[in-house]
């Protein structure tokens, strides 16, 4: 994951990040009931990809439960000056049971919670659910409507199913850094989770089609298949059936496209930089016209878009010559009265202050212990008579072990009991697992 380091001046220096002159600040809305309400999801996870499976199910309104060992999903490790920024972002929303589950105890505790859940999402390798004693049989013999959600590099079968993976390989192997970058350079990967919150997105989505099949339809509960490179693969669009057509690998083109012409990033006066999509006949007619080159509408180098494609460098070198002689603010408000799709290339910095951003809360500010307030995104997507909200902090381990487990039928008596043989931890208060 890249770090942020800072935000970026105009002529590329660094400087601490602004504080957004007025970036709207929100209380949690605990009482929030979403559209997922009464709907209940054991978390086994770790990192990045289950947890982006539970977050946009938590953010509509699922109970949520992270079950964690002693030492805690690993988000809670990945620091920015000391604080687990990421662990507040994707562990929002749930709630935080602490079990040891090489205990016997710890397990029969966990399947006690199955029989009241709806959805259980793990990300071991395949085969370690079973070792644990926690298969498929054992869950559905406790609960028959359990949806079963099974995130893996490679996925439950195939040659690679027993390789670890995180996503960074399925970046590199599903062709995503072959066409990211120049061609003259290396191959780039994503400075982001990429791989991990694509397939947890398609988790979220395959958890909704399975739980609906077992209210609606009736059915029995069923295991997803969930891995890394399927997901990422399936949003790199038709390069297989492109390739087979042409019998030609695609080039990196940097920010060009190979589908549409103008397109690019092109540095401003002020060493700040715009984009520029121009992806239908009329826009890219706009665009030479607005910049005083109509003529080029009718040059045979770039009167269509196959044209264009041929000659994008020209074409670019015109463009960008226009761009580059107006700051950034000048160029905006010049192809804002031409109705020309650009907009700015942002850093976090900028995007904090943007007037887009405060006013549509795409980002706010939230109550938090260590930082007294965190931005965060919002929930997305905005549902307009059942939105998702924001109703709880991310948890401090185990911080509701006695309140889940009551839920789950389990008296004061036999909740002392887990923590007296090791099955339950406490370590918010200093009572870790002996």
């Amino acid at each position: 994951m890249a770090e942020d380091t800072g935000a970026t001046g105009a002529a590329g220096t660094h400087s601490p990040a602004a504080e957004p002159a007025a970036l709207k600040r929100r209380a949690f809305d605990a009482g929030a009931v979403g559209p997922l309400h009464g709907v209940r999801v054991l978390d086994l996870s770790r990192v990045v990809a289950g947890n982006m499976v539970s977050l946009a199910l938590a953010d509509f309104g699922a109970e949520v439960v992270k079950i964690e060992t002693p030492d805690g999903d690993s988000l809670r490790d990945w620091l920015v000056e000391g604080v687990p920024t990421n662990w507040k972002v994707y562990a929002r929303n749930k709630k935080s049971v602490c079990l040891n589950l090489r205990r016997p105890e710890a397990i029969e505790a966990l399947l006690s919670m199955v029989e009241q859940a709806h959805a259980l999402i793990e990300n071991f390798r395949p085969g370690t659910l079973e070792k644990m004693g926690l298969g498929l049989d054992v869950l559905h013999a406790r609960n028959p409507k359990l949806v079963l959600v099974r995130v893996t590099g490679w996925g439950q079968d195939g040659p690679y199913r027993h390789k670890p993976g995180f996503g960074t390989l399925a970046e590199g192997m599903s062709g995503f850094a072959a066409l990211n970058g120049f061609d003259d350079r290396e191959p780039v990967l994503p400075p982001m989770q990429l791989a991990d919150c694509t397939a947890g997105l398609y988790g979220a989505f395959a958890t909704m089609v399975a739980l609906r099949e077992v209210e609606v339809n009736g059915g029995a509960g069923q295991s997803i298949d969930v891995s890394l490179f399927d997901p990422l693969f399936s949003v790199m669009g038709p390069q297989a059936a492109s390739y087979r057509a042409s019998g030609r690998l695609r080039a990196r083109t940097g920010s060009r496209s190979t589908t549409a012409a103008p397109r690019n990033a092109y540095r401003t006066r002020d060493d700040r930089w715009v984009c520029l999509s121009a992806s239908t006949q009329a826009m890219a007619e706009r665009v030479m016209r607005s910049i005083g080159r109509g003529d080029l509408v009718d040059d045979p180098r770039f009167r269509t878009n196959a044209d264009r494609l041929r000659n994008s460098a020209e074409l670019d070198s015109v463009i960008g010559g226009f761009i580059a002689g107006m700051t950034l603010d000048e160029n905006l408000a010049f192809f804002d009265r031409a109705e020309v799709t650009v907009g700015p290339i942002y850093d976090i910095s900028q995007i904090m202050q943007d007037p887009y951003v405060i006013e549509r809360e795409v980002l706010a500010d939230y109550p938090d212990a260590d930082m007294g307030q965190v931005p965060m995104h919002c929930v997305v997507p905005r549902l307009s008579a059942t939105p998702g909200a924001i109703r709880l902090p991310a948890p401090a381990l185990g911080e509701h072990n006695d309140e889940v487990l009551a839920a789950a039928g389990f008296d004061p008596q036999r909740i002392a009991a887990l923590r007296a043989c090791g099955a339950l931890a406490d370590p918010q208060l200093n009572t870790p697992i002996p």
